[in-house]
């Protein structure tokens, strides 16, 4: 990916790009594209999603270990239109509506030839320091990662196959399926999808926790067979355990902690039936204080989850059959102004009644 910061000067439409320059501060700057290779798409964007890895760059600069250390285009979330192929590129041609899958892998070690690239060591992700996003209006990709939408699936939707793809892949590792009860620790963002995707791997029953009334009722607007407001105090664990395993009423198989704190992994731990599986996705903490040994004793498996991997095919064809509907995710949409930018992210920001806030480029 480029580094660019430059306009071409060759006369051509400037193409522009949202760049993250300073804590809280975001300037629509020129944006000179890398070079088109062979195997390579020039893409105008069209849909472009606020995540909250986004609002946390812009906040703090930094995620986890990933430190931006110098400005950065924002985005990941996206969905465009091609306007140019490589020369090698066969599979895609002018015109053509796609999603983006955001990281590129070498192909080259372990993880990759193993099959599990999302833990590729040299992965170079959009919007991942020192990666540039795809808040701009065009981008250059590799076209195996550019995924063809069916006519019945709109920009926006591919845009949120990226969020989806994050609950289809949690929903893999979980081993969710048509005989498992699936408890969901948090009712943002990617706690919807991963309601969504549980759903549509057969999940027969879906309780869903949260801290907030607002977000508890679009949970149960949009599908939640039930849904238990949770304490934020450790303390409160074994009475929020009995509410829960109440409102399931029944063996809890798949917990998936779609918040990441302390306290949400101790009350998915103590949850889970024994034998059962506790999948963290969400990172609200980097180190947690968890009840382990009792869990251990009691069988319950841990697995982690790191963005996602060969889930776009499958979040496309849950979108075009209807099986997933991620309109109702989109509550906010913004152009693709000075102005329109700061104050998406102001919006995405503040939470509140967003779910998820949309550019339209």
């Amino acid at each position: 990916m480029g580094k660019g910061g430059e306009g071409s000067g060759d006369g051509k439409e400037e193409n522009m790009a949202a760049w993250l320059v300073s804590i809280n501060t975001l300037k629509i700057q020129p944006y000179q594209l890398p070079p088109l290779g062979p195997h390579d798409v020039r893409v105008r964007m069209k849909a472009v999603g606020i995540c909250g890895s986004d609002v946390h760059y812009l906040k703090t600069m930094r995620l986890a270990h990933f430190v931006v250390k110098e400005p950065m285009i924002i985005g990941h979330e996206c969905a465009g239109v091609i306007e140019e192929v490589g020369s090698e590129v066969k599979s895609l041609t002018v015109g053509d509506r796609v999603a983006l899958e955001p990281g590129i892998s070498c192909l080259r070690c372990k993880y990759c030839k193993g099959g599990r690239y999302n833990l590729c060591e040299e992965m170079k992700f959009f919007a991942t320091p020192p990666v540039h996003g795809s808040l701009a209006n065009q981008v250059v990709h590799p076209a195996e990662l550019c995924f063809k939408l069916p006519d019945n699936v709109s920009l926006e939707e591919g845009a949120m196959c990226e969020p989806l793809s994050v609950g289809v892949h949690a929903c893999r590792r979980a081993g969710v399926g048509p005989e498992t009860n699936v408890l969901i620790m948090g009712a943002g963002p990617i706690g919807l999808v991963t309601m969504f995707a549980a759903r549509a791997f057969g999940a027969p029953k879906i309780v869903i926790t949260d801290v907030n009334d607002h977000r508890l009722s679009v949970a149960k607007s949009l599908g939640a067979d039930d849904i238990v407001k949770v304490s934020t105090n450790m303390e409160d664990v074994d009475e929020d355990v009995i509410q829960i395993q109440k409102a399931m009423g029944a063996d809890i198989d798949v917990t998936i902690d779609c918040a990441g704190f302390s306290k949400t992994m101790s009350t998915a731990l103590n949850a889970s039936r024994a034998g059962g599986r506790v999948c963290l996705v969400g990172m609200g903490h980097h180190d947690l204080t968890v009840p382990l040994t009792p869990a251990a004793a009691r069988e319950v498996d841990i697995v982690g989850v790191f963005r996602y991997k060969d889930t776009w095919p499958l979040c496309i064809e849950f979108l075009r059959t209807g099986k997933i509907d991620v309109k109702p995710l989109i509550t906010h949409r913004f152009g693709f102004s000075q102005k329109e930018v700061e104050e998406a992210f102001e919006v995405s920001a503040r939470g509140c009644d967003a779910i998820k806030v949309m550019f339209n480029l």
